[in-house]
């Protein structure tokens, strides 16, 4: 675990952090979600979460090794496929991977996710990139390459679990109320970047003046108000709920007590869960029966002409047995 100094909110002034490394989120009503971006996001509303002790920085390869080398966990991207789950797929790609993004010498059809991911055999948390990746070096960086159920068993271990979306998204917002961004409404604040993220035309060229791609040390850039560090930008995140296409229906299908459900304007949703797991299945892909868990954050292939999600409002769903180059996780714990 990170051995970082945990700053506090005046509300645990003299409470020691039930880990190291965690800080505590303030319960509260915030509005979550946007109505000026991407549809998914809609309708920006009132949500009310309890506080909580979250990891101020994402998982890293460092303390994942640790959990396999205790545990003698086998990730998903390790074990063997079953071909029934995937009945349209190229019988050639059943093998152990996962997806690594390619970099592309000229601009393609940003409707076709095809032209920047490949599935790579033998990619996993220990080979990011396929094989013959290492991480040497970048044991501070946060573990990519991890399904839901990695995510899910890893807080599981640490004696933790993941924040559901009101409450990631409540973390990351860090009290700025409406704010585009984690950091403020500005992206270039002073002109300085604040997050790992794509700067020009995705997926061929950055105009990053370190021309940097790929995930970076956890910390590389400031914290939020929360003292969390990246909440916007090195990788997406999983949380614990069901994704749904909008807010409305999340919260129609939440399987919280009765006063959680409903999003309506007289009454803020308290600990929303999300909807049901059978609501979160692709309708794009009816043959495809595997659930899809909310994705927070945004990630470094994330920008402005192609994913502008590196904003706390941000969601997207990802199906529960992928594992990719750019998805990762916080955990959280309550008392």
């Amino acid at each position: 675990m990170q051995d970082a100094e945990t700053p506090r909110s005046e509300a645990q002034e003299g409470q020691e952090p039930p880990q190291p490394g965690m800080v505590w989120i303030p319960g509260g009503t915030f509005l979550m979600g946007s109505d000026q971006h991407y549809p998914e996001e809609a309708p920006a509303h009132a949500v009310t979460v309890d506080g909580f002790w979250m990891d101020q920085y994402t998982i890293t390869n460092a303390q994942f090794a640790r959990f396999v080398a205790e545990t003698g966990y086998i990730t998903v991207a390790e074990r063997p496929l079953d071909p029934a789950a995937y009945p349209s797929a190229d019988p050639k790609l059943l093998v152990p991977g996962g997806l690594v993004f390619q970099r592309q010498t000229h601009p393609v059809d940003l409707r076709d996710a095809t032209q920047w991911w490949a599935y790579v055999p033998g990619a996993n948390w220990r080979h990011p990139q396929g094989p013959g990746s290492t991480l040497v070096g970048r044991e501070r960086h946060p573990v990519t390459q991890v399904a839901y159920e990695d995510a899910e068993t890893y807080a599981s271990w640490a004696g933790k679990t993941l924040p559901s979306e009101a409450e990631w998204e409540r973390a990351a917002r860090g009290g700025r109320e409406g704010a585009i961004y984690t950091w403020g409404d500005e992206f270039l604040p002073g002109k300085r970047l604040m997050a790992n993220v794509w700067i020009g035309p995705f997926p061929w060229q950055t105009l990053r003046p370190d021309q940097h791609i790929g995930t970076m040390a956890v910390g590389s850039f400031p914290p939020n108000d929360y003292s969390l560090y990246d909440m916007a930008g090195n990788v997406w995140e999983w949380t614990s709920d069901w994704y749904a296409a909008g807010h409305e229906e999340a919260h129609e299908g939440s399987h919280e007590d009765s006063h959680a459900a409903g999003a309506h304007a007289c009454c803020a949703p308290v600990n929303p869960r999300g909807p049901a797991r059978e609501a979160s299945y692709d309708p794009a892909q009816p043959a495809v029966r595997i659930p899809r868990k909310t994705l927070k954050g945004g990630s470094y292939l994330c920008a402005a002409n192609y994913c502008l999600r590196y904003r706390p409002a941000a969601r997207t769903p990802e199906m529960v047995d992928t594992a990719t180059a750019h998805i990762g996780f916080h955990c959280i714990l309550h008392l």
